[in-house]
């Protein structure tokens, strides 16, 4: 019989991955941001190491605040489900 402790051990995930296409994307938005708001050509090299900053050090902190988020969100709702079941109850 597999323990509780053994049963509930998490792999650590893996490093965001993105594809081609969102890749390219982020690179698009990253060079119009250059653009439009300090008026300067970034190039491609520049594009990449900016998303590759952005993919270590700040996906990994909005990765996180997402689980935080979802998780309060599931909270509540057991909550909820918690007091929708007792509402059930009839009187003795």
């Amino acid at each position: 019989m597999e323990s509780r402790r053994g049963r509930n051990k998490r792999e650590p995930l893996s490093r965001i991955r993105l594809s081609d296409s969102q890749k390219e994307k982020l690179k698009a938005e990253i060079r119009a941001f250059y653009l439009d708001v300090r008026g300067e050509e970034i190039g491609m090299i520049e594009q990449m190491q900016m998303l590759e900053l952005f993919e270590q050090n700040m996906a990994p902190i909005i990765y996180n605040r997402a689980l935080d988020d979802a998780k309060a969100w599931f909270t509540q709702m057991m909550d909820n489900l918690d007091s929708d079941f007792y509402a059930l109850y009839k009187n003795d």
